[in-house]
């Protein structure tokens, strides 16, 4: 669990160049283009970080993670947030912000990320130990 990472993002481009940075920093990467694909990870066991994109086609990011709480199967996982979307949406992160570890923006700052994602990690192993 440790060191596994999901990246949810209908944007081959960001899949692609996220997936590489985050191998290059000894991550075991899963890329998954849409929430409904995410949720047949995470049924399939996965347990680790999950970068979560918000504005996406079919199931948005928000409704993923409504799904992953609604589904237990936010146990294992932590949720960072990436998006274009420029504001925070207040009212959904009232309600799904205890599930939320981080929020950033694209463009992403890959050091800020690269942090985020590491203190996530240790965030993450005192959470399920």
């Amino acid at each position: 669990m440790d060191n596994k990472i999901m990246i949810v993002d209908d944007e081959p481009d960001v899949l692609s160049s996220l997936k590489t940075i985050f191998e290059k920093h000894n991550y075991e990467v899963i890329t998954v283009e849409n929430g409904y694909k995410c949720l047949e990870e995470l049924k399939k066991g996965f347990r680790g970080i999950i970068l979560m994109d918000l504005m996406m086609p079919g199931m948005d990011g928000w409704d993923t993670i409504k799904e992953i709480v609604n589904r237990g199967l936010i146990k294992n996982v932590a949720i960072e947030i990436i998006t274009g979307r420029g504001t925070k949406d207040h009212k959904r992160l009232g309600v799904l912000g205890p599930y939320i570890y981080d929020y950033l923006s694209k463009p992403l700052d890959i050091n800020e990320l690269i942090n985020s994602v590491e203190k996530c990690k240790t965030y993450l192993s005192a959470k399920n130990s």
